[in-house]
């Protein structure tokens, strides 16, 4: 179960192999029946007769078979569950595994484990955790390492090739930017097959038909009269393909061929997608060297207030959002792309305003002065975290009511001290489940966890503050806290 919240900053948690648990000497297990390699994403146990209600797919089912009446049955169940194997304890009920199990699996081809006396199935869930650990960690690594070298070539005097190189050595495969019609635009990568070359430049042009000419591709819209994909998929001859419309007007899109699928692909290609638009966006006029100019004397300590005639009209509005494909077209220059947060942060001048944008989930300030843009700042990321906790395409910083009643310094101080025993983790958690009104599953989904983690969290954050959570006073007070936190 992936533990993270981001779109961009962080890949979904990698499955563990069935391969890798089997050369797991320590735990003994035996495949009897069914295929050496399956995707696990998490372990269960039941001992009910039928326990297809309570599998979400992807499961190691483990059981001694304390209800097992008809094995055809029950196999049957268990494979249009989704469950990924099959664990079978050799004790106490049974003290060999049951051919007519071991048949029923291989005929639905499920993998059938055999586990001996001496393993506790704790100990199987266990080591799937930690190998699960291990995969995610390198794969965040991965991530990483793949987000500070496009960050470096986009950053070089030829940035777009440079970017384009690092995008596909990352990735073992092709990267190109196409044209509008179709044409290779730049490209880097050893070519693919002519055949998975034309399907992908084909592929290419769906995110700006709003249709899909395509086959099985897939995106955040189109259709008649629908909005138009920001994103497009399909695979051809055991090639995973993708394509992503870039932002700036130019109706450019990056096609990529991987040389081989990896749970961490989508969030490199979310970051080159930012960081390309970006590249290949028109320039903004005579009024960029002055604003060049305004950052630069930022830069060396000159006060915003000095600045900001060169800056344009204000009072100004902080934007910040997150997502994937093409970044909101905020029409204006004054834009950071922070890669390792996965997360555009812009400063619209007055007369301009932030308007939602398909995929990506918009957090906006209230305007502000020179001086209040550090303030302006947080106010954007906190409504960003509130668009994206109760699944807003755009959420806007609410002052006014009873918290301006309080005074911000000591509400702040109040609030440091009630929320100290909880870590980051613990309180975004609490946050999202207070947003959402304790919904488990829309909390679940908020933060990309499983309802079950959101249930232990939220007991654990009732345990570290010693309060009743069931509480609506209880809520009410952590609600305030947590917003002057």
């Amino acid at each position: 179960m992936s533990e993270s919240a981001g779109a961009l900053p962080a890949p979904p948690a990698p499955p563990v192999r069935l391969s890798a648990l089997l050369a797991r000497e320590d735990l003994g297990l035996r495949l009897l029946a069914g295929p050496e390699e399956a995707d696990i994403h998490w372990v269960h146990t039941s001992e009910m007769a039928d326990p297809f209600p309570y599998l979400l797919g992807g499961e190691l089912l483990m059981t001694a078979g304390v209800q097992l009446p008809d094995p055809e049955r029950y196999v049957a169940r268990v494979v249009a569950a989704g469950a990924a194997a099959l664990g079978f304890g050799v004790a106490p009920v049974y003290d060999t595994v049951p051919g007519a199990l071991a048949e029923a699996c291989a005929r639905h081809g499920l993998p059938l484990l055999e586990v001996p006396p001496r393993t506790p199935f704790t100990a199987v869930g266990r080591a799937v955790w930690r190998l699960m650990a291990e995969a995610r960690h390198r794969e965040l690594r991965r991530v990483t390492e793949a987000q500070q070298a496009l960050a470096t070539a986009a950053a070089r005097p030829d940035p777009v090739p440079a970017v384009l190189h690092a995008l596909a050595s990352r990735l073992a495969g092709r990267a190109a930017l196409y044209a509008p019609d179709g044409s290779e635009y730049a490209a880097a990568g050893p070519a693919p097959e002519p055949e998975v070359a034309a399907a992908l430049a084909r592929l290419a042009r769906v995110p700006h038909a709003g249709s899909r000419e395509a086959g099985p591709a897939e995106g955040s819209g189109g259709g008649a009269g629908g909005p138009r994909p920001a994103s497009a998929a399909d695979t051809v001859a055991g090639v995973p393909l993708a394509a992503y419309a870039l932002g700036g007007g130019q109706g450019l899109t990056l096609g990529l061929a991987p040389g081989r699928r990896e749970p961490g692909d989508r969030t490199v290609a979310g970051v080159a997608v930012v960081l390309l638009s970006l590249l290949t966006a028109p320039h903004q006029g005579a009024d960029e060297a002055t604003r060049s100019a305004a950052l630069v004397r930022l830069l060396l300590g000159a006060g915003p207030a000095e600045v900001a005639p060169l800056l344009g009209g204000g009072p100004w509005t902080v934007v910040h959002a997150r997502g994937e494909g093409v970044p909101p077209p905020l029409g204006t220059p004054l834009v950071d792309v922070d890669v390792r947060e996965g997360t555009v942060r812009a400063l619209l001048p007055a007369g301009r305003d932030a308007a939602p944008h398909p995929g990506w989930a918009l957090g906006v300030s209230a305007p502000a002065g020179p001086a209040e843009l550090a303030a302006a700042d947080l106010q954007a990321a906190r409504a960003l975290r509130r668009a994206r906790a109760a699944h807003l395409p755009l959420a806007r910083h609410r002052s006014g009511g009873m918290g301006a009643l309080l005074d911000p310094d000591e509400a702040s101080a109040y609030a440091r001290t009630l929320l100290a025993p909880l870590s980051e983790p613990l309180r975004e958690t609490l946050r999202a489940w207070l947003s959402l009104h304790g919904s488990w599953d829309r909390t679940a989904t908020a933060l990309g966890v499983h309802r079950n983690t959101v249930r232990q969290r939220i007991a654990r954050c009732g345990e570290a503050l010693a309060m009743d959570l069931d509480d609506a006073e209880a809520r009410m007070e952590l609600w305030f806290a947590l917003r002057w936190s």
